[in-house]
């Protein structure tokens, strides 16, 4: 199916803020980051959450499907919401290769365009922790899934790589707005309970760690961050032409991927920390 349009909501601010975040995420090549460095993470949603044949699944902030296609591989009927239709295009255009059938449509995961308890199951595997405001989110991802329903997510965590990677270039970032919150309070396990409150049923909530063994140096990583991941590719190009700021860039990246990567046997393999959350709707 090709991908249908919901128009953002909000005030004017919360606006020019998505609008700014569909633009980020469409720079480089997300789907090159899901397919070759993450796709174990989808695999593994798809099996936490347990979908399967009868059951409706939405999956939020969905990306280039990489848990919405296998999820509809598994007979589930598939929608799969994203802020930026790029990626959408990119994950139909997957779907329609692999023989998948899924509903693509452009969604602020704050304000998710669906009826209460429309779904078997909600998903989003390091997705939904991008939204700015955490309980809007978290409200929107309870009210659509239905009583006894699951709800399955993953979030790179805080101390981990991807919360270190964020910290590191936070200098060379502009200041959020002083109500956005930080997107690694997802992999916060604290966090999220506290979010959901007493609405879910928390089955369970491990922090796990996924080996990236995709590069073969800092230095690869670096240069693979800077042309294919959004929020880096920004930053690179905010910062075009100011030498020291690229130079501060390059070693923020290949530093955190040297105090994260491991190298043996001749190869390097880093370990990037997630909190995995599966839950039921009361």
């Amino acid at each position: 199916m090709t991908p249908s349009t919901i128009t953002t909501t909000g005030t004017t601010a919360d606006r020019e803020l998505k609008a700014r975040h569909r633009a980020m995420w469409a720079l480089g090549d997300y789907p090159a980051v899901a397919d070759e460095v993450i796709p174990a993470l989808g695999a593994e949603l798809v099996a936490e959450a347990g979908t399967g044949p009868g059951q409706t699944v939405l999956d939020v902030a969905a990306g280039s499907g990489n848990v919405a296609v296998r999820a509809a591989l598994t007979g589930a009927r598939v929608v799969a919401a994203d802020l930026t239709p790029a990626l959408l295009e990119a994950g139909a255009a997957r779907a329609q290769r692999l023989g998948a059938t899924v509903e693509w449509v452009e969604a602020d995961a704050e304000d998710l365009p669906f009826p209460d308890a429309s779904f078997d199951v909600v998903t989003s595997c390091v997705g939904v922790m991008f939204a700015p405001h955490h309980q809007r989110a978290a409200d929107e991802l309870v009210r659509v899934v239905r009583p006894g329903g699951t709800l399955a997510l993953t979030a790179w965590t805080p101390e981990g790589f991807i919360g270190q990677l964020f910290a590191a270039v936070r200098p060379f970032a502009p200041t959020p707005p002083p109500d956005a919150q930080p997107a690694p309070r997802w992999g916060d396990e604290g966090h999220v309970r506290t979010l959901l409150g007493d609405r879910v049923e928390v089955l369970t909530a491990e922090r796990r760690i996924l080996a990236v063994d995709r590069f073969t140096g800092p230095e690869h990583f670096r240069d693979f961050f800077a042309t294919t991941y959004g929020p880096t590719v920004a930053l690179y190009r905010a910062h075009a032409g100011d030498a020291e700021a690229v130079a501060g860039l390059d070693a923020a990246l290949t530093g955190v991927a040297d105090r994260f990567g491991r190298r043996e046997a001749g190869g390097f393999t880093m370990g990037w920390k997630y909190l995995l959350l599966v839950g039921r709707r009361r």
